[in-house]
């Protein structure tokens, strides 16, 4: 099973944002820096994860974005099933629909392979990924300098 990018950053946000100091708020384009992933990306992941009540965000001066207590506590298990897209492994139902849907066995063995899959990661909470050597890395990530500023001579 492959999960998809959006998922991947999401999680990449929950882990940084779980390091983070109590006063210190990172803005979506701080993060997405950090992370090296796209500002959008980033962008769409925080909505999601303040839609799963993992991700405190608030707009403006004295803005940012924290980790709930919620977010902290969550297992990865089940943030990955609120990420990722419902739905089966395969397309049985795409366009056109797989002539063996009606008798095929394999669809449920895939579900149950991706159930096992999530069951495996309901054991790790958000908190046990940031231990060392992962928290300290994560704490030292640095968004890039920004060069769009004018330069003075």
């Amino acid at each position: 099973m492959r999960l998809t990018a959006f998922t991947d950053i999401s999680l990449r946000l929950v882990m940084r944002l779980a390091v983070a100091r109590p006063d210190e708020l990172l803005t979506t384009r701080t993060a997405a820096g950090m992370l090296a992933v796209p500002y959008t990306h980033a962008a769409k992941a925080v909505a999601r994860l303040s839609e799963l009540g993992v991700v405190s965000a608030r707009r403006g001066r004295g803005g940012g974005l924290q980790l709930t207590e919620a977010g902290r506590g969550a297992s990865v298990g089940s943030l990955v099933r609120g990420l990722e897209a419902e739905g089966d492994v395969v397309g049985c139902e795409d366009d056109p629909p797989c002539p063996l849907r009606a008798a095929c066995r394999l669809r449920s063995a895939l579900r149950q392979a991706q159930e096992a899959f999530y069951a495996s990661l309901d054991t790790i909470t958000v908190e046990s990924l940031v231990g060392t050597p992962t928290g300290p890395v994560l704490l030292s990530l640095t968004a890039p300098a920004d060069t769009t500023a004018p330069r003075t001579k």
